[in-house]
């Protein structure tokens, strides 16, 4: 007797078995597991992060945005912790990315990742009391990482203190990243990043 391979949509909406990702260095990191609902009750071990489903690191990552320069800059104490109000939040952003471009929102987002990871990016290194910086070579796993990063505070930036709601900005900032506009954050911050390592080699 064949066994049948039951197949789920992304919150029975979203298709996520046709994705495609060019770069062939971030594939086996990103995670486009299908399930009804992305929550994984906190992975540990060995790149625990690659068996997080990407949207849930979306998620993840707008209840705690990051530090912008060297400051905790912006505290987000309306969704710290809360699933339910940041699932709303995502679905919201999935939906009107759905709306504007007519495609597979989770296609965008991966391809926005894409575009806003930086390839290398530069470390300090100290060499007989005097630090210098160097070009390395980024992980992948850093990559996406920081591609969410940059897609998340640079649309609390646009929406923090302002009539703009959140939801309306992170859809703006991941279409933009998306089609590699100069407009978005992430893109600037991985031009920055990748400038900075090809002065330091």
């Amino acid at each position: 007797m064949s066994e049948q391979v039951v197949s789920f949509k992304l919150f029975d909406l979203y298709d996520v078995s046709n994705i495609e990702i060019k770069d062939p260095a971030l594939k086996p990191y990103v995670n486009l597991s299908q399930r009804l609902i992305t929550k994984s009750y906190g992975k540990t071990g060995k790149f625990a992060k690659t068996r997080v489903n990407v949207v849930e690191r979306l998620a993840n990552r707008l209840q705690v945005p990051g530090h912008v320069g060297k400051k905790h800059k912006i505290i987000t104490s309306w969704s710290s912790g809360k699933y339910n109000k940041t699932m709303s939040t995502i679905l919201e952003v999935l939906e009107m990315i759905e709306k504007k471009t007519k495609k597979n929102p989770v296609q965008v987002l991966v391809t926005a990742i894409e575009n806003g990871s930086p390839r290398d990016e530069i470390t300090v290194i100290e060499h007989a009391g005097a630090r210098y910086p160097q070009a390395v070579d980024c992980s992948p796993i850093r990559r996406i990482d920081l591609a969410i990063r940059w897609m998340v505070t640079g649309a609390y930036q646009k929406s923090f203190g302002k009539k703009k709601k959140m939801a309306e900005c992170l859809a703006d900032e991941i279409i933009k990243a998306s089609e590699g506009s100069n407009e978005s954050y992430a893109a600037l911050k991985r031009n920055e990043s990748e400038k900075q390592a090809d002065s330091a080699r």
